[in-house]
C-alpha cells in the first residue's frame, strides 16, 4: 500500500537519468536552495510517464514541482523525519539498493560464465576425503594433509582408487558408494570440490585439495553433456525396512499390477493416489519437481526418467534402493539460454562460496581506493590485553579503559575507529575458532580482518558521495516516503474520514457525478447465430436464463454465453441498438458474435447517489484539498522563483 501511494506522488523512482552540466539556484523555501540539475533530471524523467499534456508545459510542471518540495519542506518542519517507521523504512530501501553497488560486476560476471560453460556438462567423479576442521590447528592441518599426500602416493604406484578409497576415505557414504559420487554439474558440489573435477581429465586423480571439509582427492571417470533437467511423475512401492523375499515378492507384484492397470487405459494420476507410498508426491498424481543430474539419491530412477523419450510415456517398472517405480514423463527441460539464466546464475554465484572471490576483489579495490593508517602503539596496547583465553572462547574485552577510546584506524583521512571497536571486534571472532598462535600473531591477523570489515562499512556509508545516480535516488524515495507520511496525515485521512465536508462537496460538484441512460439486461451472446434464434424464441416463451443454457449449452460443450447486470447506453453491445426498450430485442451482430438483449427495466440519465461513486468522489476530494493546502502552504513558506534561470531552462528544454 505504502508503495502504490509514493507512486501516486508522480515521482517515480526509476534507473535513468538526465542531468545538467551545470546547476543553478532554480528557487528557494526559506532560503532553502533547489537547482536546476534536479528539475530537468525529473522532468525529463517522467515526461513520458505523464499522460496529461498540461503537466508536460514546463511552466504547469515548475508549479507541480515547486508545490511537491513545499510538501517535503512541510514535512521535515515537522520532524515527519524523525519518526521511527520512516527511518527504519528508508534503512531498508538504502540496504536493498546498495546491494547493485557492493559488488563487483566484472568478476560476478566471469563466473556467471564459468559456471554456464560447466553447466553445459556434467562430469562423474570419485574422491576419497581425509576430515580435517577449517579452524583446526597448524599441527591438525599437517597431519591431514601428509595423510592425503602419502594416499595420492599409493595411487600414484598404482593402487585401485576404489580399494584405496574403502581403505581410507573418511567420508562415512565410501562404504556404500566406493567413493563414487555419481555425476554433477555446477553447483552441485561445494566450488572448490567443483573446480577440481571441472579441471582434471577423464581417467586421471587430482592433488589434493582443500574444502571446507577437508583434503581431497577426485577421479573423474566420465564427461557427458548435460542433459537438461526432467519432470516427471512416479508411482512408488517401497521396499520392506528389513529383508523379507515374501514382502520383496508382493511389492514385485503390487507395482506389475498398477503397471496392467495403467496399460488397460486407467489413469495415472489417479492410480498414484491410491497407491504410491511416496507420500509426499501421492496425491500431487504422482508429481515430482523437475530435477537434473545428481539431484536425486537414485542414478536408476534418474537413468529411467532422462531416458524416456516423449510426453507422456511411462516407464516399465524398475526397482532401485527405494522400492519399485513406474515413471510418467512429463516434460523435458533442455538448458536455458545464458541470457535467461543469468540473473538465477548471478544469485546463485552470490550465494555459492564463489562469492568469496566477489568480496576479495571489493575488498582489494577498497585498499586501493581509501587510505589506511594504524596507529601502532594502540595495536601494541590491544595485544597485551589480548590472552589465551581467546581459543577457549571465554576472553572478553576490557571495560571502562579509557585508553581504548583512542583511534586505532583511520580510513581515508576522514573516519577515525577507536581501539574499543577492535576489541570488540576480537571478542564476536572468538566464535570463529581462529587458531592463530601466538596472541600477537593472530592479533595482526584479526586487525587485517578488521580493516577489510570497516572499509566495507566504509564504502557503504559513502555511496551517495560516490555513485550521484544511487544519491538521486535515495533522495527521491528520502521524498516520497516524507511525503506518505504527511499526505497520509494532511489529506487522504481526512478525505476519507471528513462525511460531512465530502458529502458538501459531492453536492455542489453533482454535475460531475452523473448516470447515462441505464438498461437492466440479459445479453446473450453466440458465434453461432441459429443458437441466439432459439435463444430469442425461448425469451419470448417466458423461459428463464438458466432454463435457455441447460437446453443451448449440451454435452460439454458451451454454445451461449449470458452476461446480466445493469449497464449504461454505451456499454459493449448495447451501442449496436438504436432503439431499445423495454422486452426483447432483435439479434443484431458484432465482431464475429450474435446477440439478443432480454430489457428488464430501463433507467433513465440523472445524478448518481452519492455510495454509488464513493471512490471517485474520495479521490476527487483529496485532490480539492491537497490543491486548497498547496495555496495555504505557499502562504506559509517564502519562495523565490529565479525567472531569469527558468527562462534559461526552457530554452534548453525546447531547443
Amino acid at each position: 500500500m505504502k508503495i502504490s501511494r509514493l507512486i501516486m506522488l508522480g515521482f517515480l523512482l526509476v534507473q535513468s537519468f538526465l542531468f545538467a552540466q551545470h546547476k543553478e539556484v532554480l528557487f528557494t523555501i526559506d532560503n532553502h536552495p533547489y537547482y536546476t540539475d534536479e528539475f530537468l533530471r525529473v522532468y525529463n524523467k517522467n515526461l513520458d510517464l505523464v499522460k496529461d499534456d498540461s503537466q508536460k508545459n514546463l511552466d504547469n510542471y515548475l508549479e507541480l514541482f515547486l508545490g511537491y518540495k513545499l510538501k517535503v519542506e512541510k514535512a521535515n518542519k515537522l520532524g515527519l523525519q524523525n519518526g521511527l517507521s520512516y527511518q527504519n523504512e528508508l534503512k531498508s530501501y538504502r540496504n536493498q539498493l546498495s546491494k547493485n553497488y557492493l559488488n563487483d560486476s566484472k568478476v560476478t560476471n566471469e563466473l556467471v560464465a564459468e559456471a554456464y560453460n560447466r553447466m553445459q556438462n556434467e562430469v562423474r567423479a570419485s574422491h576419497i576425503l581425509v576430515l580435517v576442521d577449517e579452524s583446526a590447528s597448524p599441527e591438525d592441518t599437517l597431519k591431514a594433509y601428509q595423510k592425503i599426500a602419502d594416499i595420492k602416493n599409493r595411487l600414484n604406484a598404482g593402487e585401485n582408487f576404489e580399494k584405496v578409497a574403502q581403505k581410507f576415505s573418511e567420508d562415512p557414504s565410501v562404504k556404500d558408494n566406493n567413493g563414487d559420487l555419481g555425476y554433477f554439474s555446477a553447483f552441485r558440489m561445494v566450488y572448490p570440490f567443483e573446480n577440481a573435477a571441472f579441471n582434471t581429465n577423464v581417467g586421471n586423480v587430482s592433488k589434493p585439495f582443500r574444502t571446507r571439509f577437508g583434503y581431497h582427492l577426485v577421479k573423474v571417470t566420465d564427461k557427458r553433456a548435460n542433459r537438461g533437467e526432467v519432470s516427471v511423475a512416479h508411482i512408488m512401492v517401497s521396499k520392506p525396512a528389513t529383508p523379507d523375499n515374501e514382502l520383496e515378492a508382493k511389492a514385485k507384484q503390487t507395482i506389475e499390477d498398477i503397471y496392467q492397470k495403467i496399460q488397460q487405459g486407467e489413469d495415472f494420476g489417479s492410480l498414484a493416489k491410491q497407491f504410491s507410498e511416496d507420500k509426499s508426491s501421492a496425491q500431487k498424481d504422482g508429481v515430482l519437481q523437475r530435477f537434473g543430474s545428481g539431484q536425486l539419491s537414485s542414478e536408476e530412477f534418474e537413468d529411467v526418467a532422462f531416458g524416456l523419450k516423449n510426453k507422456n510415456e511411462i516407464s516399465k517398472p524398475f526397482q532401485t534402493q527405494f522400492g519399485w517405480h513406474i515413471v510418467k514423463l512429463i516434460q523435458k527441460h533442455d538448458l536455458q539460454s545464458l541470457e535467461e539464466m543469468k540473473a538465477d546464475l548471478e544469485e546463485k554465484v552470490k550465494r555459492d562460496e564463489r562469492s568469496l572471490l566477489i568480496t576479495n576483489s571489493l575488498t582489494k579495490k577498497y585498499r586501493e581506493k581509501y587510505t589506511q593508517v594504524a596507529n601502532q602503539k594502540m595495536i601494541t596496547a590491544v595485544k597485551k590485553v589480548v590472552t589465551p583465553d581467546f581459543y577457549a572462547q571465554t576472553w572478553q574485552a576490557p571495560t571502562n579503559a579509557k585508553e581504548f577510546n583512542n583511534t586505532i584506524l583511520t580510513l581515508n583521512k576522514s573516519k577515525e575507529i577507536s581501539a574499543e571497536t577492535f576489541l570488540k571486534f576480537i571478542e564476536n571472532q572468538q566464535k570463529s575458532k581462529i587458531k592463530t598462535a601466538p596472541v600477537s600473531k593472530l592479533v595482526n591477523e584479526l586487525f587485517e580482518k578488521f580493516i577489510d570489515e570497516q572499509l566495507t562499512v566504509y564504502n557503504n556509508e559513502n555511496l551517495e558521495n560516490n555513485f550521484p545516480e544511487f544519491r538521486y535516488v535515495m533522495d527521491e524515495y528520502r521524498d516520497g516516503l516524507l511525503l506518505f507520511e504527511l499526505m497520509e496525515q494532511e489529506i487522504w485521512t481526512k478525505a476519507k474520514t471528513d462525511t460531512l465536508g465530502m458529502t458538501q462537496y459531492f453536492e455542489k460538484n453533482i454535475k460531475n457525478y452523473q448516470w447515462k441512460k441505464r438498461f437492466d439486461v440479459n445479453i446473450f451472446s453466440s458465434t453461432d447465430k441459429a443458437v441466439i434464434a432459439k435463444a430469442k424464441k425461448y425469451l419470448e416463451k417466458g423461459k428463464s436464463t438458466s432454463y435457455i443454457k441447460e437446453q443451448l449449452n449440451k454435452k460439454g460443450k458451451i454454445n451461449i454465453m449470458v452476461k446480466s447486470g445493469l449497464f449504461e447506453e454505451d456499454y459493449d453491445v448495447l451501442p449496436t441498438y438504436t432503439n431499445l426498450t423495454k422486452g426483447i430485442s432483435s439479434i443484431a451482430t458484432k465482431d464475429q458474435y450474435h446477440f439478443v438483449v432480454e430489457v428488464l427495466d430501463v433507467k433513465p440519465a440523472g445524478a448518481k447517489e452519492l455510495k454509488e461513486c464513493t471512490g471517485k468522489v474520495v479521490n476527487d476530494y483529496q485532490q480539492f484539498l491537497e490543491a486548497h493546502w498547496v495555496e495555504e502552504l505557499k502562504k506559509e513558506f517564502k519562495i523565490e522563483v529565479n525567472s531569469a534561470v527558468f527562462q534559461t531552462v526552457k530554452k534548453q528544454l525546447q531547443k
